[in-house]
């Protein structure tokens, strides 16, 4: 089976004055179509650099990442951009959901900037909000749900496009955990409908040993320059 998602000899460092902060050196990884990888460590280690660089949202000082055989390194930032919200979908701590529109609409948002037509984009919302228990607040506007009901509702418009990869950011880091189990529930219902590829960034173990594979990144160093 040809790999879905591989990361090839990533290396990231930032300079902070006289200082470089070595965040990871020479990282390869790979995915398949279907698997879940939860990536566990330190809070600061550097988890969400890596989860930007395979969202598009940063690159890498060397080595480069490809999805479904696209390299990231031959995209112009235009190509990125299409390619980013055709083929990634994003969860993060907080849902940042848009509070002047309803569910529904908040749900197809992705689906409709890509240029979808608008009645399709509101049926594919319906179908997955009904997918994460939704289905009764469809018109309700965020400031109306509870913070379980806004991530469900910000993990039901990442899959609106049915994107190759779901990139997860801490999803359950601002619910307690009962509410965080439940939204975390809903994504591994969605894996069985929608077949999703996923990589989770979690401090949580019980969701990490519900993955697939398990990264455990390692403490950053820092050098003078």
């Amino acid at each position: 089976m040809s790999s879905l998602l591989k990361v090839e000899s990533v290396s990231k460092t930032y300079k902070t004055g006289q200082k470089v902060l070595k965040v990871f050196e020479s990282m390869s990884f790979e995915l398949d179509k279907g698997e879940f990888l939860a990536i566990t460590g330190v809070s600061g280690v550097g988890k969400s650099t890596l989860l930007n660089l395979v969202g598009l949202l940063d690159r890498p000082d060397s080595g480069d990442i490809e999805l479904k055989g696209v390299k990231y390194s031959s995209l112009s930032e235009d190509e990125k951009s299409k390619f980013r919200n055709k083929h990634l979908g994003f969860v993060f701590q907080f849902h940042h959901l848009l509070p002047e529109f309803t569910v529904i609409e908040n749900i197809a948002m992705p689906f409709l900037i890509g240029g979808g037509d608008f009645k399709e984009g509101l049926k594919k919302a319906k179908i997955l909000a009904e997918a994460v228990g939704l289905g009764e607040r469809l018109e309700h506007f965020p400031s109306m749900l509870s913070g379980g009901e806004q991530q469900r509702v910000a993990v039901a418009r990442a899959i609106v496009n049915n994107p190759d990869l779901l990139l997860m950011d801490e999803p359950t880091g601002n619910l307690d955990p009962k509410t965080g189990k439940m939204v975390i529930d809903y994504v591994f219902r969605l894996r069985e409908l929608y077949n999703l590829s996923c990589i989770i960034v979690t401090h949580n173990i019980e969701i990490a040993r519900r993955c697939d594979k398990i990264f455990s990144m390692e403490t950053l160093e820092c050098t003078d320059v």
